[in-house]
This record gives structure tokens, sequence and C-alpha cells, in this order.
């Protein structure tokens, strides 16, 4: 298949931090602080690539249950798209799973993560993953069934999360290794619905995860962060810079019709 748009086209990128870039700087200036939206995350460095027309709405905090209508924080995601559209990517579902949130509190330095609180409300986002993963392909679905809705003609390219996690073994400071665990099953699962949920939809997927095993935010050559100062390259377990140039090529290569990107 050769599925990339022409130079021009009108160019939709839909999803949640992982997408949006925050702590890569700089950011967009016109985007509102909260949604941490980069002018270098993967939408921008490929719109440039393919000399595409833009329209960013990614925005940290996104989950895929609110993208598709409005929500207290503005309007759905989806509402960017017209049906001239001919591209569309989404990277989402970790927030619906409660993956990076929980990885993020079970970073707090020991003294807190001990305090009764704290260590409930990281029990509770742990123990509730299996509930939240049994919504998640029907939550999946509707979006892309309301991104094909609104953008008929447009090549749906669905990108899963970067690896934030190092392989079983590896330390994985400060999360403890019981959340590692926790995470790299998250991980794994969210990658696995992601990828059915594309086959649905007739996306083409972007396996970004699997790309990127060898570029954990622990690696010598790291695609995601664990510092939470970061030098402007990215914020805490999440994509940097080079993650972002990565995952453009990715697209950029799934959009050519390369193999193994399907």
């Amino acid at each position: 298949m050769n599925a990339t748009p022409r130079p021009g086209q009108r160019y939709a990128a839909l999803g949640s931090s992982f997408a949006a870039g925050p702590g890569i700087r700089p950011r967009v200036a016109a985007a509102p602080r909260r949604a941490g939206r980069s002018r270098r995350n993967y939408a921008h460095l490929l719109a440039e690539r393919l000399g595409l027309e833009l329209h960013d709405v990614t925005c940290s905090g996104a989950a895929a249950a609110g993208m598709r209508g409005a929500t207290a924080e503005g309007p759905g995601q989806v509402e960017a798209l017209t049906r001239d559209t001919a591209l569309v990517t989404v990277t989402c579902g970790g927030n619906d799973v409660g993956y990076v949130g929980a990885l993020t509190l079970a970073s707090l330095p020991r003294p807190v993560l001990g305090l009764p609180a704290v260590r409930r409300r990281l029990d509770a986002m742990m123990s509730a993953s299996d509930e939240r993963f049994t919504a998640l392909p029907e939550t999946l679905d509707r979006l892309y069934a309301a991104i094909r809705e609104r953008a008929p003609e447009a090549t749906l390219v669905v990108v899963d999360y970067l690896t934030i996690l190092p392989p079983p073994g590896r330390p994985a400071r400060p999360v403890s290794p019981e959340v590692h665990g926790w995470g790299l099953e998250v991980a794994a699962r969210l990658e696995e619905e992601t990828a059915a949920a594309a086959r649905r939809a007739g996306a083409v997927l972007v396996r970004a995860g699997a790309a990127s095993q060898g570029h954990h935010a622990w690696s010598d050559e790291p695609w995601t962060s664990h510092k939470v100062l970061n030098g402007g390259e990215g914020g805490f377990l999440h994509p940097t810079a080079a993650g972002m140039a990565a995952e453009a090529s990715l697209v950029a290569e799934a959009l050519a019709g390369e193999p193994g990107r399907m």
C-alpha cells in the first residue's frame, strides 16, 4: 500500500501526552499549557517532513473515552476532523487504564509513598486496571468509528505507546519491583488491545512499543525518560525528543508501505 498524503493536505493529530510531548521544548505557544503540546512532537515532525497542513489537538491527560465528545475542558478532539482530512494519527488508551498515572504515583519518594492514603490510592489504581481494560475495546471502537464518520477519506494511523520500563530483571528505580511487573503487564496488554482495535478499524498500525524495547527510559539511548528534569527533552515517564523523532520516522515508513508496520 502507499497511503502517504500529498503535500498541502490536511493532517489531524489526536491523542494523549504520548502524542503531545510534554516537557519537550519548545511548546506550541497557542496551545493551552495543560496540553503540554510540543512543536517537536511526532505530529509536527511528520507534518514538516511530508509538507502537510497540521491540526494538532493532542492533549496531556486525554483519555480515548473523552475524545469523541465535549468535556469540561473543551470540545472533543474528533471535532478537529473534516471531510477533507487526508491523514489522522492517534495515540491513546493509556489514561483509560491508568497506566502512566500509576507509574508516576509509584515513583514518589519512599516516605511519601509509605503514607497510608497514598498507598491506598496506588493499590486502587493498580487493582482497577482489569475492569478498565474490559471497557477499552468498545471505547476504542467508538472513537475510531467517530473518526471514520467525520473524515471518511482519511488514512487512519494508530501509533501505540513507546516503551517506558526495562525488561524483567533490570532495575527501574524509583519504581518498585512489584509495580514494575504490573507496569510491564499493562504495557503488553495495552499493545494487544491497541493492535486489535486498529485491525477492526482497518487502520495502519505503527508498533512504536515493539520498536522501542531497546530504548526504554533506563537504556543508554532512551526514547522515554525517567528523569524529572530532562533539559527540555522530555517529561518524566514520557517520550523524549529522540523518541518523537523516531516515531515520526516510523509513521512515515508505514505510510510509504514499508514492511513490518501493519
